[in-house]
């Protein structure tokens, strides 16, 4: 029987990371990418459990996949990642078609779970690596130039765990404590990401900027990326405003290669809320670092997340939220109704918004965002901008579709030679979250 893995990823771009090393290590062992879970020997669910929504969607996809391994006893299932890591065993219990479950720490010891399976056992592995020091290099060192290129992107973590303990949130809980790689250990996977084909690399942690490694701190590490020989793009998810400094502000604007994109979570405009959320900055100072941003990279695109109806939210706190919507104007808003996590200090709390008015909060803040997201892509037409191009647009024949350096989609039409290429595009029209344009004729690109 062909060996064949197909992977569900939720979650953040760390998760995707952590799918893409996971397929890495299962292609060193002879298998192959599934086109659909219908064909696959191997299906594994990387997981997210931020939120309760993407959990709840775990338990709906497994009860889909029991079909598949009732005609097929021989199929193997894995849930990995946050889930995996908070209920442990429980998954075993509630699940029968699961054979394994595995935390964010263990996906290196993957064909030993698979081998154990096999052998008619069914695995729960979720210890975690030793915390005893800040700087640890847990990409084993056998894999650090082995990392994967999607397209002309790759993805870089640089740490990984949380010191913050926002009230509302379950990742120091499940991924631990920070722990910092070495900088030459990063520098070296990126480097052979670089000689693989990537174009565009992006700095990966729960809390990028609280990189501490020896002497190396997060303004170090990003100045010494952005100089990487045949980069064409950095970024960086996600920092967090407490630890954003306008010294980073500066970097961002001497630095071509660092994008001008910045997402930062503001979660709340309220003062008060931010101190229940236990987020150790102010609105005010939030509000403060984006605006000298924008005045030293006077063209970035700043994105962000925020939570609606966390317990103890008022009308009045809520306004505050949408005062930041409007004196911010961001780019992109992942806005989510507030849901107990269990362990976190927020869980303690009474959830004292009803869910009906969490939900038209929400959908307040988002027809906010929309409102003015409809106003600033206004200023893209037909202005000229760099598009990284990243592969065919999966909705228009003939046509390719790629980033600009802001991070909003762009589908391109005309002579486009590749997947890497950078070229400069004038945009012809805009859409609710997407710009379409033209290959320019004119050469060259306007500097930061």
């Amino acid at each position: 029987m062909t060996k064949s893995a197909y992977i569900y990823t939720f979650g953040c771009q760390m998760n995707e990371h952590d799918s893409q090393r996971m397929f890495e290590i299962l292609a060193a062992n002879g298998y192959e990418m599934a086109a659909s879970p219908e064909g696959a020997s191997l299906i594994l669910i990387n997981t997210c459990s931020v939120r309760a929504n993407p959990q709840n969607k775990v338990y709906s996809l497994l009860g889909q996949l029991r079909p598949l391994k009732q005609a097929n006893p021989e199929l193997i299932i894995g849930v990995a990642g946050c889930v995996a890591q908070q209920e442990g065993k429980n998954l075993l219990r509630r699940e029968r078609a699961v054979d394994m479950v595995f935390g964010p720490d263990n996906y290196f010891l993957l064909p030993k779970m698979i081998e154990a399976v096999r052998a008619g056992e069914r695995v729960v592995m979720t210890d975690r690596l030793p915390r005893d020091k800040e700087v640890q290099n847990f990409i084993p060192e056998e894999w650090v130039e082995h990392g994967h290129v999607e397209g002309c992107k790759a993805y870089v973590a640089i740490m990984k765990g949380c010191h913050n303990f926002c009230s509302f949130c379950i990742v120091p809980h499940v991924r631990g404590r920070e722990v910092s790689r070495e900088a030459d250990n990063i520098l070296r996977e990126a480097r052979a990401l670089i000689a693989k084909g990537a174009k565009e690399i992006w700095l990966l942690g729960q809390n990028v900027n609280s990189y501490r490694a020896d002497d190396w701190d997060f303004y170090r590490l990003l100045d010494a990326a952005s100089q990487l020989d045949g980069l064409k793009r950095l970024r960086f998810t996600s920092p967090h405003p407490k630890d954003w400094s306008n010294r980073l502000s500066d970097l961002m604007a001497a630095r071509p290669t660092i994008c001008n994109h910045l997402h930062l979570p503001f979660q709340a405009g309220s003062d008060r809320v931010l101190a229940l959320m236990n987020r150790r900055h102010t609105a005010q100072e939030f509000l403060e670092k984006v605006a000298y941003l924008k005045t030293a990279v006077p063209d970035v695109e700043v994105s962000t997340d925020l939570i609606v109806g966390f317990p103890g939210e008022t009308e009045g706190d809520f306004e505050q939220t949408l005062d930041v919507l409007r004196a911010v104007r961001f780019s992109q808003v992942y806005a989510f109704m507030y849901s107990p996590r269990p362990g976190t200090r927020a869980a303690e709390l009474e959830d004292s918004v009803p869910k009906a008015m969490k939900q038209e909060r929400l959908q307040r803040a988002l027809a906010l965002y929309e409102s003015i997201n409809a106003e600033e892509s206004q200023k893209y037409l037909d202005a000229f901008q760099e598009v990284l191009i990243e592969g065919p647009d999966p909705k228009k024949r003939n046509a390719m579709h790629g980033r600009t350096e802001g991070n909003r989609h762009v589908t391109v039409n005309g002579d486009v030679s590749g997947v890497g290429d950078l070229v400069l595009v004038r945009i012809t029209a805009v859409r609710a979250h997407s710009l379409e344009g033209d290959v320019a004729t004119r050469v060259g690109a306007e500097q930061k």
